[in-house]
């Protein structure tokens, strides 16, 4: 953000307008070692990269170590990004995905990434509900997409989420459209089965209060 003062010495207005500095120029200088476009490329680009590992890793932990590892490589070798090939959020993305991947396998979780068993990451309670408020409905909401296969899960998260095209998710995980597409299907379809007994029971409650 940048400051503009507009008028005469005696009466001055401060204008705040965006930075138009492009994120390749950023990190030009971020790697030449300029410390405040460092900030900048961070400040611009750290929450959806945070967010994003957030959603599919299910940690603030994980999400806060790889964030932070992610930045840490796109200015240790800057020469990878190719602006032509991908924009400076996808580069982002493809890049701490690549850590968490790596994170999975430390973890032995590197097989069967999209058709993982549903207890494999954090089970959904299936215990019927009496009272079902928004507050809970989005804690399983959350639970159940962190309950997906790994590639089914940052499918939707992408999608869904960081609003990426399928053909943008396609180039950023090395698959076709096709093979997207069909994650994004078995993801929504495990969701829809993972929360249709909490939908259900919020439906009940509606119809008792208007009794």
């Amino acid at each position: 953000m940048q400051v503009i003062l507009v008028g005469s010495d005696s009466y001055r207005i401060e204008c705040r307008v965006p930075d138009r500095t492009t994120d390749e120029l950023l990190l030009e200088k971020a790697g030449a070692g300029d410390p405040a476009a460092f900030l900048q490329l961070y400040e611009r680009h750290r929450d959806p990269v945070f967010r994003f590992i957030y959603r599919i890793s299910g940690t603030v932990e994980m999400a806060e170590d790889i964030t932070h590892d992610c930045f840490l490589s796109i200015i240790r070798k800057p020469e990878n990004f190719i602006p032509g090939r991908a924009s400076m959020r996808t580069y982002l993305f493809s890049a701490a995905r690549n850590l968490w991947l790596k994170q999975l396998r430390k973890l032995g979780r590197e097989s069967a990434m999209d058709d993982f068993a549903e207890d494999e990451f954090i089970a959904v309670n299936k215990e019927p509900l009496r009272q079902l408020l928004d507050e809970e409905l989005s804690l399983k909401v959350k639970e159940a997409v962190c309950g997906l296969p790994p590639l089914q899960r940052e499918a939707l998260v992408l999608f869904e989420y960081e609003g990426l095209t399928l053909g943008e998710i396609a180039g950023m995980v090395g698959a076709d459209v096709g093979a997207v597409k069909a994650r994004l299907h078995r993801a929504r379809e495990r969701l829809r089965n993972a929360l249709q007994p909490y939908l259900n029971t919020s439906r009940e409650i509606v119809t008792l209060e208007k009794a």
